[in-house]
């Protein structure tokens, strides 16, 4: 399969879009509950959207849903201008190891491996020259400040040090989005700011889209826009 196209009917397409995204889930006593209720968005290269709202009300379901790591009960998710539910198996896990970059608070490192070995992965899987990979993931992880740590595993790597190494193997396969859920929940204040700022001066130097997912109204107010997610729909959000 090739990569996906980011040029549809002659103009560029948004990094993510949503339409009409609509998931419910069964519960064990077999009744329905609505998560998300017609989910409209669309995220540009080069676009910051951050995602807020209560503990529960679907925010990472929807992260989920825009990285093609769950399906919609209804609507569609468009990656690269391309509708995911086209494809399957073997050629949706490329669109998604070379479409999309994923943060989450916890690092999901292999703790087998080095740093930078977990960093060349998504090349790896993408098909990639071992050699081409490793250059690859050595830029990165200077990109991230750890060209010191390259050879260490994460049990040897401080948390936010972990954090860096998943940012740099998000950043892999050079995806033209970047979804990160609460990517500091796990760290403390001076390294959480590190990480924010590590975050914004990546995705605005290879202009990438990026979808955040936050309790953080700091870095929420970073984005270029805001959005509630209420009720299974999305709202625009106010500044503090």
């Amino acid at each position: 399969m090739n990569e996906p196209d980011m040029v549809a009917g002659g103009l560029a397409s948004p990094a993510v879009e949503a339409r009409a995204l609509c998931k419910v889930f069964v519960g064990g006593d077999g009744r329905e509950l609505e998560v998300l209720a017609g989910i409209d968005l669309r995220v540009e290269l080069g676009e910051v959207v951050a995602i807020v709202g209560s503990s529960g009300a679907g925010k990472s379901t929807l992260l989920h849903l825009l990285g093609a790591l769950d399906r919609p009960t209804s609507g569609g998710v468009f990656l690269g201008g391309r509708d995911i539910s086209e494809v399957n198996g073997d050629q949706l896990a490329r669109m998604r190891n070379v479409g999309v970059g994923f943060v989450f608070q916890f690092h999901h490192l292999l703790r087998e491996f080095t740093a930078l070995e977990n960093v060349m992965m998504p090349c790896l899987i993408a098909g990639r020259q071992r050699e081409a990979s490793e250059a690859r993931a050595q830029e990165l992880l200077t990109l991230v400040g750890l060209s010191e740590r390259m050879s260490h595993r994460s049990s040897q790597l401080s948390g936010g040090e972990q954090q860096r190494v998943a940012v740099a193997r998000a950043l892999s396969a050079e995806p033209p989005l970047l979804l990160a859920d609460e990517p500091s929940g796990n760290l403390d204040t001076q390294t959480s700011e590190e990480l924010h700022n590590l975050l914004f001066h990546l995705q605005e130097s290879q202009r990438l889209g990026m979808v955040l997912v936050t309790h953080n109204p700091e870095l929420a107010g970073r984005a270029d826009r805001i959005l509630e997610l209420k009720d299974g729909r999305l709202h625009e959000a106010g500044r503090a």
